[in-house]
């Protein structure tokens, strides 16, 4: 073998050894793709938009002004409901139920009416008694004028005459960003819980 090609192949086999060692150095398996369970660290649901801090005010199921904005420092479910559902309501309901005894602790929960014609601090009452979400969600209520710019900011088109209202949850993070959205087809109680602990969920929560 003559002294050029001998030079060659070394110098090949450097590139190749080189190439081999930064890709050892480099990778990363967590920024792989997820091919089935949540990976430690990353949300079981989607990232939302960037949207400004939630800020409204309604009254609850017992009369009580609710403020949004007072549970900053803390992750908040936001859900949107009515009380004369059947079939999606009940079960976000029981979802977000589990999530909190998944999750041991209680977060501020609130769900918004879609429903501002059917929906009164007595049915909202019975709603919240029947889904044993009494004291642990807060039903939120007000003419479609004072519902409708909540609605607007979420992205939630409410119950109408032939239609069903968006069912989904969407977690505030402590900012009062609208942080995590899961559709019902993909809620359960286990990625929601496990979201509300990487948004922080159990560090000294505001009460609801």
């Amino acid at each position: 073998m003559n002294q050029r090609l001998r030079l060659t192949l070394m110098t090949v086999a450097t590139v190749v050894l080189l190439g081999v060692l930064a890709f050892v150095l480099l990778w990363n398996p967590d920024s792989q793709p997820a091919t089935g369970a949540v990976k430690s660290g990353s949300f079981a649901g989607a990232l939302r938009p960037t949207t400004p801090p939630a800020s409204f005010r309604l009254r609850d199921e017992e009369g009580k002004m609710v403020d949004v904005a007072r549970y900053r420092g803390s992750p908040v479910v936001v859900t949107f409901l009515y009380t004369g559902c059947q079939n999606d309501c009940p079960t976000i309901a029981q979802q977000v139920r589990g999530a909190l005894d998944e999750l041991g602790t209680d977060v501020p929960v609130v769900a918004v009416s879609v429903d501002p014609a059917g929906d009164t601090p007595a049915s909202a009452r019975r709603f919240l008694a029947r889904q044993r979400l009494s004291g642990r969600m807060r039903f939120l209520l007000g003419s479609e004028s004072d519902l409708q710019p909540v609605w607007r900011s979420f992205g939630i088109a409410p119950q109408a005459e032939g239609r069903e209202h968006s069912a989904s949850v969407v977690l505030l993070g402590a900012d009062g960003r609208q942080a995590i959205g899961f559709p019902i087809s993909e809620l359960t109680p286990e990625g929601l819980a496990s979201d509300l602990r990487l948004l922080g969920a159990g560090q000294d929560a505001p009460k609801s």
